[in-house]
């Protein structure tokens, strides 16, 4: 499905003919509010999505992309009256609520604050700035390829650290671990396979190519899009599905992080939309309010197109072969080569682009995203909204 640029002038028209704003959210920092989730029903298409990836009746997957976009409201609400009793939070799916831990030590006011925002509450030991801290200090650690990835779980309250199946016994792993072990408190998971990238060579579809390397664009801002860092080094030309030149990477970083901008020129524009590729109809981008642990989500990209899961785990840190990238978000969803770089969308709110994960769309998979708000952050940029 190739990009139609017909369709998209008619949509910006209608952008400005319907009365809505063009204008972004403003540029993001790491103290900025997010847009609020909004209440848009969601569309037949994303629904069934939901039914395929997800297992769920159309009537279930409504009430929970409901319950998820008052679980988005409720976060930074829930977070601030914690204090520094917060514990971390995530969406329980079978209670559809917003679930906040908080310290043992904190104070009974405190929990009645966070109950007041709308959360459930549960007590944990370490605060979230002790397992932060302890994962800050693991990134320190040089990892083997052995150690695929590790973040903080809110609902276990420690550090996971995950193990290629089969490599746990291995001197270098064993090494890693016992310096894990000694920065706090450590779990130890294993996972079926090392994670990799999805950049691909030059293909059919409706992607952006460098070089040789095809990837997926992520989401549009004033003047580009944003997309992943290891697609592209900055001023690296980008070519669009027809071959005409879109434009130049602009900002690019990986390993370490894994992000990049694209400036948009030559007759190309940008439009607050996510491709559904007729599995659902293209989204509109309306924010970028971050889904909590537990959440759906779904990711467009040029070789897979539309799939769906939910997230599980925030600022893990991912040992490619390439490097280590952190603050990744780890999601339960599929992807392949050339899907990189592609939009991760809740609802209507950005969430972050591909970046990549193990496995495939036949026989499933873990992918991980780097979260929009910090690549906007990084560069200054607007993200282009409806």
């Amino acid at each position: 499905m190739r990009r139609n640029r017909l369709k998209y002038a008619g949509l910006a028209a209608l952008l400005v003919l319907g009365g809505w704003t063009a204008a972004g959210t403003g540029q993001a920092t790491a103290d900025d509010s997010p847009t609020a989730a909004g209440t848009a029903p969601a569309s037949d298409g994303l629904l069934r999505a939901m039914q395929r990836d997800l297992g769920l009746s159309e009537e279930r997957a409504a009430a929970r992309l409901a319950a998820e976009r008052t679980a988005m409201d409720i976060a930074p609400k829930a977070r601030k009256a914690a204090g520094s009793a917060y514990g971390g939070s995530w969406f329980d799916a079978r209670s559809e609520r917003l679930t906040v831990a908080v310290t043992a030590g904190a104070p009974p006011a405190t929990v009645r604050e966070v109950r007041a925002a709308g959360a459930t509450v549960r007590t944990v030991t370490h605060s979230a700035r002790e397992l932060d801290a302890a994962k800050a200090r693991i990134d320190r650690l040089s990892a083997p390829s052995g150690v695929s990835s590790w973040h903080v779980d809110p609902v276990a309250n420690t550090v996971v650290v995950n193990v290629v199946r089969g490599r746990q016994a291995d001197n270098d792993v064993r090494r890693f671990l016992t310096g894990a072990r000694e920065a706090g408190p450590v779990t130890v998971d294993t996972v079926a396979a090392v994670p990799r990238t999805f950049a691909a060579g030059t293909v059919g579809g409706d992607p952006y190519y460098t070089g040789n390397v095809r990837c997926s664009i992520g989401f549009s801002v004033h003047g580009g899009f944003i997309t992943a860092g290891h697609c592209g080094g900055t001023g690296a030309g980008v070519r669009g599905w027809d071959g005409s030149h879109i434009g130049t990477f602009q900002g690019s970083s990986f390993p370490g992080n894994d992000y990049a901008w694209v400036s948009v020129g030559s007759g190309w524009w940008t439009v607050p939309v996510v491709l559904g590729w007729g599995t659902v109809p293209d989204r509109l981008v309306r924010g970028s309010a971050e889904a909590p642990v537990g959440a759906s989500v779904c990711r467009s990209g040029s070789t897979t197109r539309w799939h769906c899961g939910t997230v599980l785990a925030k600022n893990e840190t991912v040992n490619y072969s390439q490097g280590a990238v952190h603050q990744m978000t780890k999601t339960s969803v599929c992807a392949q080569p050339g899907d990189s770089g592609g939009s991760f969308i809740s609802g209507e709110q950005a969430q972050g682009v591909t970046s990549g994960g193990w496995g495939n769309c036949s026989s499933g998979g873990e992918t991980w995203f780097q979260p929009v708000n910090e690549i906007l952050a990084r560069y200054g940029l607007t993200l282009h909204t409806a």
